[in-house]
């Protein structure tokens, strides 16, 4: 196990630029999830931790020992790592048990160590009734749990994966993210985890990498991302925020909406220009008149009734549109007139004002 380490790392394609000035550091056993959207960077990075691709700028290291830099890089297979894809990439011909032994096989390993490594991960693996079928008589979590195991057994520096979730079903999806984690507890290999899904960054993660145009947006545990986005990109990806943009009136107040909120996040300048964020499940919504402060007026454009929710957009007086997310049991028309209450310790001023 050892440590990883990116250094102002750069990769482009012609003057396309996939990857810019990424540094982050990776901590022995550590999980980190790259996390954005498609094209993000974040696919890149990790084939550039791979070894599959080579860097146009920076350094990768590897437990102190560079591994990847413009004038040489270490090729995959003298890199101890494993890798698991989108695609379990299973031999179809070889059963459980051979395809997660393949490894230690090809590592020339007696046959006592081979049994013995192979015993052991089956039953972490949870596979030990599996061990004789092969890849066909699976279900997608379950070749998924053999990839894991055959990745894991090889007992690698680091572990690679490259949304390893994306072609199961919901449900299926949900357990696996469990079961990673798990199994990252058992071994705590140094772990990276690209993933567009914020579910999975929240569940796997130590430490959460939130990309964006090729660079860091923010770092940090699932908690800080969460409760403190630094930019408008990173409250939308997380946890599905309003922006507002409004000026303010003094260190803690904005004209927005048309009315006034109080802020949290950081102090204000009287007249710049600020972005909040709130969660949609953070505002109140009612028809009754206020009688408490921050709170907005509008009018409910559309209601959608999700059963464990109902999800409302409101037209606020000045024309702006916010999401908010109620109980099933609050059932308000469209068109009806209501106040939405936008608890101040809930609405965090943006750091870079229109960033989004």
């Amino acid at each position: 196990m050892a440590s990883v380490e990116l250094k102002n790392l750069g990769k482009r394609y012609g003057h396309a630029v996939a990857v810019d000035d990424v540094s982050l550091t990776i901590g022995h056993g550590q999980l980190v999830c790259l996390l954005g959207p498609s094209g993000c960077g974040k696919t890149t990075t990790l084939r550039l931790l791979a070894g599959f691709v080579e860097p146009s700028a920076g350094e990768i290291l590897v437990g102190g020992k560079v591994l990847s830099s413009p004038q040489r890089t270490v090729p995959p297979e003298g890199r101890n790592m494993s890798m698991i894809f989108q695609s379990y990439a299973l031999w179809p011909h070889m059963t459980v048990a051979e395809n997660v032994a393949y490894g230690l096989r090809i590592r020339k390993m007696d046959k006592a160590t081979v049994d013995a490594k192979l015993k052991a991960i089956l039953s972490t693996a949870r596979l030990e009734a599996l061990a004789e079928r092969y890849p066909g008589e699976l279900s997608g979590g379950q070749q998924q749990r053999v990839s894991l195991a055959r990745a894991l057994v090889v007992e690698p520096e680091t572990l690679l994966l490259d949304e390893p979730l994306s072609n199961l079903d919901a449900n299926l999806r949900e357990e696996m993210r469990f079961e990673i984690r798990r199994l990252h507890d058992r071994y705590r290999y140094t772990t990276v985890y690209v993933t567009h899904d914020q579910s999975e960054a929240m569940t796997t993660a130590d430490l959460i990498a939130v990309m964006n145009l090729g660079r860091i947006e923010q770092l940090g545990t699932p908690k800080e991302i969460y409760d403190a986005p630094h930019s408008a990109f990173v409250a939308r990806f997380i946890g599905g925020s309003n922006i507002l943009s409004g000026k303010a009136l003094d260190a803690g107040h904005v004209a927005i909406g048309g009315g006034t909120l109080a802020t949290t996040g950081r102090p204000l300048v009287a007249g710049e220009t600020v972005t909040v964020s709130i969660r949609q499940h953070e505002i109140e919504i009612s028809t009754a008149a206020p009688s408490a402060a921050n709170m907005l007026h509008g009018v409910v454009g559309r209601q959608v009734f999700l059963g464990a929710s109902r999800d409302y957009t409101v037209a606020l007086d000045d024309g702006t549109e916010l999401r908010v997310t109620a109980s099933p049991m609050q059932d308000i028309a469209p068109g009806r007139e209501v106040w939405l209450r936008l608890p101040a310790e809930r609405c965090r001023a943006l750091m870079g004002g229109n960033d989004t």
